[in-house]
């Protein structure tokens, strides 16, 4: 909004924010409802979890709205409403990547720690099928709660098991117990290496998760250490609205989200119809702060190139450092 501050092919985009708790697809439906019918609002966004964006889809599907989905990364997402569309990313998407590094990079063996929702199942799924694709062998795969974990017994497991790797996915925020608890149980020290995906050592609790993140290698669609120019201008215009703090992945789809939305307006000349402005922003491509990115026509879902990274310590802050890519990879659902 503060990048283009002025109207949009004659339209002015007015944010509704409305908090649905991020837990409760009941509140994520009526907020949804109330949005679309009292609102007369022409397009929903954001959706952090899996169950809220499936909850608001048939909303959009009814309304006709085009709903933008931000965060949410289970693959099947943009397949339950034709007025779907992402700019955050699918597990599977960032998984692959991960599981054909690990077996490039010597590993052989890995138990999967996932956590037990929709999501968690995709990249368990992604993993295991790349990963025993390339040769390796997945000797256990564990599944945790979606609240109130406690990883404790499930990596006492792991360090007994002894496997090469341990890939790990949970979801942003619950990074830090996980690291601390892999390394007060020694796994590191008994030789297991830790994969996982980006939402693991998510970059806005990096600093907080500290040393037992370090070395941790992760695949992911963006590092705030991203070195380009558009993500340097990302990078300052978030510092100016939240100044000591840090944009992670949902900073960027929400960035990217409205990147996408603007330009549909522009290519229906403010022709606000949703079947028009889903039609305008399917197949658009730009260059994002984490790199090219393009919405697929056919599945209205992102096609991104995917890093993998090391959590390294520079100039006394921790960060994924980008040191491989696979380009133009599509949402693998």
């Amino acid at each position: 909004m503060r990048a283009n501050p002025a109207p949009i092919a004659g339209k002015r985009i007015e944010i509704l924010l409305r908090d649905d708790t991020g837990v409760a697809p009941d509140v994520t439906r009526r907020l949804a409802q109330e949005l679309a019918v009292r609102e007369r609002v022409q397009a929903l966004a954001g959706f952090g979890l899996t169950p809220l964006a499936l909850a608001a889809a048939p909303i959009a599907t009814e309304a006709k709205l085009p709903m933008i989905v931000m965060a949410a990364a289970t693959a099947i997402i943009p397949s339950r409403s034709p007025f779907i569309l992402r700019t955050a990313f699918s597990l599977p998407q960032a998984t692959a990547p991960i599981a054909v590094w690990a077996q490039r990079a010597g590993i052989r063996t890995a138990v999967t720690l996932v956590t037990d929702f929709a999501s968690g199942l995709d990249a368990e799924r992604a993993f295991k099928e790349r990963f025993t694709a390339a040769g390796g062998s997945v000797t256990a795969e564990l599944r945790t709660p979606l609240r109130n974990p406690d990883y404790a017994p499930f990596l006492q497991r792991v360090r007994d098991a002894r496997p090469d790797a341990l890939f790990i996915f949970v979801p942003s925020g619950e990074g830090a117990p996980l690291m601390r608890q892999f390394a007060e149980r020694g796994l590191r020290e008994a030789g297991i290496r830790l994969i996982g995906t980006g939402d693991v050592l998510d970059d806005d609790i990096l600093n907080d998760i500290g040393d037992s993140a370090l070395g941790a290698v992760t695949s992911h669609h963006y590092s705030a250490a991203h070195d380009s120019a558009e993500n340097r201008a990302f990078l300052a215009a978030y510092a100016a609205q939240a100044p000591g703090q840090r944009p992670n992945f949902m900073a960027v789809g929400g960035w990217d989200g409205m990147h996408l939305l603007a330009e549909g307006l522009r290519r229906t000349q403010g022709n606000t119809d949703g079947e028009r402005l889903v039609a305008a922003m399917a197949g658009q491509e730009w260059i994002s702060p984490r790199g090219p990115v393009r919405i697929d026509a056919q599945s209205r879902d992102i096609v991104q190139d995917i890093y993998i990274r090391r959590t390294e310590r520079r100039d006394g802050q921790l960060w994924n450092i980008e040191f491989d890519r696979v380009e133009r990879v599509g949402p693998m659902g």
